[in-house]
Parts: C-alpha cells; sequence; structure tokens
C-alpha cells in the first residue's frame, strides 16, 4: 500500500512526527526520488541535533547512493550551513530538521545546486509521486555502480565565508549572551563569533533535540525570557536566540526588550545599500511601513511580496535584490545565495552596533518608527467568512485602500492591517500597525471583533 504522504509534504519542505508518518525506509525512498528529479551526479546532506536525525540523513543518503548519485555527508550543521555548502559545492543539497517543532518531528529542506528552493512547484510534488509510487510498487532498481558516500566538516569554511561578508574591522568590544534554545547556534555560534572581539555569555548550547529548557522559537515571548533576563543581569550589550536549526535570529536589546525583526531588516537593509547602492530590497507585505521608508531613503528600491520564503527567494532571483527581510526574523541575502541566514543578520547587527559608541536601543529606533500590534492568531471555524466579513465592512471607508496579495490587506494614511489565513491550521493571522499606540489598538480591537464574531 502506497504511504499517505499529505500530512508530511508541505508546501517547501517536509515534516511529520518520527515515526508514526514517517521513518528510514520513507527516508530512502525520499532520497531516491530526489536524486531522480534533481538529475543530480552529486548530492550534499546534513542534519541537526534531533535524536532521529542521523539515522534518517543515513537512510536518504543511501537512498540517493543507490541510485549512483555520489553523497557528500557534512554532518551536524544549520539550516544555513547546508546552503552553504550547496553554494560553495555547487551541488543539491537535503537539511535534516523541524526547525523549532516539538522533539518528536523531523522534516527534510531541499534545495538545487545554489541552495535554490524546491518547493510544490519546483520539483517537491514531483518528488512525492515518486516516493508514493516506490512505497506501494517496491524500490526502484539500483543503479549498476552505486555512488559513494563520504563525510566533509564545513563548520570552518561557513564561518570564513560568513566574516568576508560584514566589516567587523572596526567594532568595539561586545558582551553579548547567545541563547541557542539547545539547537545549531550551539554548533555554529563559537566557531563564527570566535575571531571577534566578543565577550560571550552562552546559554542552552548543549545540543539536545529533546529541547530540555524551552522551545527553540524566539519568535514565542515565552521563549525569550530567560535571554531578557541574562541580558540585564549581565549588563551585556545585546543578547541573540536562535531557533532550532539556527536559519533564524531574534535581537534583544541591552535593556533586555526585544528588537522588531523589522528593524533589523531595515538595519541591514540601510547596511547592504550602502554596499550596494541602488540596488533592490525584498519585504513581505507585514513588515513595518518602516522598511521601504528606509530602503527609499538610502536610495534603494523596495518590493512587496506574499509571505513565505519560496516567495522572497523567487523574487530575490527575479529583480537581483541584494537582501530581503520577513517580519518572522528570515534574512536573505544575494551574496548568500539569496538563502536566508540569521547568522549574517547577526554578524550587521554586531558590526553596526560594535563601529560606534552608543547602545543598541538607541541605534534601531531610527528604524522602528510606528506602533504594531505583532501577529494575533484567532482560531475560526470559517476563514473565508469571517475574511470577507472583515472586507465588507472596510469596504465602504473611502480613506481607505484594499489588496488580496497576501490575504486581506487594508491601507490609509495612518495605519494598516493585514489578516491572513494559516496554510495549515485553522487560524486566521492578523497584524496592525499605525503611526500610534491608540490608533493602532484602536483597528486592531475592530478587526478582532469582526474575526471572533
Amino acid at each position: 500500500m502506497a504511504a499517505d504522504l499529505s500530512q508530511i509534504v508541505k508546501a517547501y519542505d517536509v515534516r511529520g512526527v518520527v515515526p508514526d508518518q514517517w521513518d528510514e525506509s520513507l527516508a530512502e525512498l525520499f532520497g531516491a526520488a530526489f536524486v531522480e528529479v534533481t538529475g543530480a551526479d552529486a548530492i550534499v546532506v546534513g542534519h541537526d541535533m534531533r535524536p532521529s536525525s542521523p539515522g534518517l540523513s543515513g537512510a536518504f543518503a543511501r537512498g540517493a547512493a543507490a541510485r549512483g548519485t555520489d553523497v557528500t555527508l557534512i554532518g551536524l550543521c544549520s539550516t544555513d550551513q547546508l546552503y552553504f555548502a550547496s553554494g560553495h559545492m555547487g551541488l543539491p543539497g537535503a537539511m535534516f530538521t523541524a526547525s523549532h517543532n516539538p522533539a518528536q518531528y523531523n522534516g527534510i529542506k531541499m534545495c538545487r545546486a545554489g541552495a535554490a528552493p524546491v518547493g510544490q512547484d519546483t520539483g517537491l510534488a514531483d518528488i512525492r509521486r515518486l516516493v508514493e509510487t516506490w512505497s506501494e510498487q517496491g524500490a526502484p532498481a539500483a543503479a549498476g555502480t552505486p555512488g559513494t558516500v563520504t563525510e566533509r566538516d564545513t563548520l570552518t569554511d561557513y564561518a570564513e565565508h560568513l566574516l568576508s561578508l560584514v566589516d567587523l574591522s572596526a567594532m568595539r568590544p561586545l558582551k553579548v549572551v547567545v541563547d541557542a534554545g539547545n539547537g545549531m547556534g550551539g554548533h555554529t555560534v563559537p566557531t563564527v563569533f570566535g575571531p571577534l572581539p566578543l565577550t560571550l555569555v552562552p546559554m542552552y548550547f548543549e545540543l539536545d533535540g529533546t529541547f530540555p529548557n524551552h522551545e527553540a522559537n524566539p519568535l514565542d515571548p515565552a521563549n525569550i525570557v530567560d535571554l531578557q533576563a541574562r541580558v540585564r543581569e549581565e549588563g551585556a550589550d545585546l543578547g541573540l536566540a536562535f531557533d532550532g536549526d539556527a536559519d533564524r535570529c531574534f535581537v534583544v536589546d541591552e535593556r533586555g526588550e526585544g528588537v522588531s525583526p523589522s528593524a533589523i531588516t531595515a538595519l541591514v537593509a540601510s547596511r547592504e545599500l550602502a554596499k550596494h547602492p541602488g540596488g533592490t530590497v525584498i519585504h513581505n507585505l507585514i513588515t513595518s511601513w518602516s522598511v521601504p521608508e528606509v530602503v527609499r531613503e538610502n536610495g534603494g528600491t523596495p518590493v512587496r511580496t506574499r509571505v513565505g520564503h519560496s516567495f522572497i527567494k523567487e523574487e530575490m532571483a527575479r529583480t537581483g535584490a541584494i537582501f530581503g527581510g520577513e517580519h518572522s526574523a528570515h534574512y536573505y541575502f544575494r551574496d548568500f545565495w539569496n538563502a536566508d541566514t540569521g547568522m549574517l543578520a547577526a554578524l550587521h547587527v554586531l558590526a553596526a552596533l560594535g563601529s560606534q559608541d552608543g547602545t543598541l536601543s538607541d541605534l534601531v529606533a531610527q528604524y522602528d518608527r510606528y506602533a504594531a500590534s505583532g501577529e494575533i492568531n484567532s482560531k475560526v471555524d470559517d476563514q473565508a467568512g469571517r475574511a470577507a466579513a472583515v472586507k465588507a465592512a472596510f469596504a465602504a471607508r473611502e480613506d481607505a485602500t484594499a489588496d488580496e496579495l497576501d490575504g486581506l490587506t487594508v491601507t490609509t494614511a495612518d495605519w494598516w492591517f493585514n489578516l491572513r489565513a494559516s496554510n495549515t491550521e485553522p487560524l486566521l493571522r492578523l497584524n496592525v500597525e499605525a503611526r500610534d499606540e491608540a490608533t493602532m489598538a484602536k483597528i486592531r480591537d475592530e478587526v478582532l471583533a469582526l474575526v471572533r464574531a
């Protein structure tokens, strides 16, 4: 009987509970299907610290090698370290991680050579069909000559590449607290930060895919409480929190206050535009108004896109953009094969802070200009009906314009909101921003009343 992959093959990756929804036998078929669809004669494979990751990635490698493809195993790595290996070696790659999901989950993020994403429309649907067919009819015949499987450590090369992209020569000594959340930041941070004039205060650097201290998702305020307290206790200049696979980075200032990812996007955009004058910067439609404003002020061209890394990467490639940022703390760089790397964004923050005498809160104040609600999730049975009610209520306003690039965005001179449905859960997600706190709260409550009616 064919495996039911409808629950684990998502829009951009494979993700599910191990071994209930998928296991090493399926991972082996995914390895065979990946090389069949990409036509690759060599690939690179890495994995995070989850208990199931070594077995799953090894099975994937076996499936690929059986089809005649050479496999380079880079072992423990962050997702952006796998993207580095794919870009640097010019090979398709597969990363075994479930990012910030709980311990029983695992997944595969796949890319073509040069870290180009593999999503539903770019090969993932074809991979799924092959795996379903083979799980029903038996694995494909092995190649006459199997591929080789070799191991290679890429951590030092990854660190050197990142450090070559940011000018850190004028940086003063800084004290930084880093919460790795028992994820892959504990593996990458010591090597990347090692050459810098930093006093590093590590938190939860022990690699432990059961996440004994807190979930490795820094966007949930509950998961940065420990970091905020430690920054204040240590009198540190800033704090950094990485998610499980260490491709996202969240920043905390010297007061222990979270810095909006939109402010980080604007800060990094201004620095990248200084290097690449007149460049294009991508931002998704729930980033702050301050992002396109700062891009224009620095001589760049802002381009607005839907939420989601595949859309950002497509626009990066289409426009030749130098940088892209999302309000979820994903940061994409042309100098990094258009892939996302929270570590490179963190280096930009360290360079910006370390090249002047002020505090981080003073530095980012110029980029944090408006009152924002943050993302508010509402569980609703009828997503389309509730969204339609909101659209109807605001359609009559003469001062407002609406668009449906991604959900519903309503904009006036003084505020905007975006309401969009989750792809995976019965949720409507609301983001509101306004010129002052009172206006933001008024619009937020007005929309939520309609959503939750």
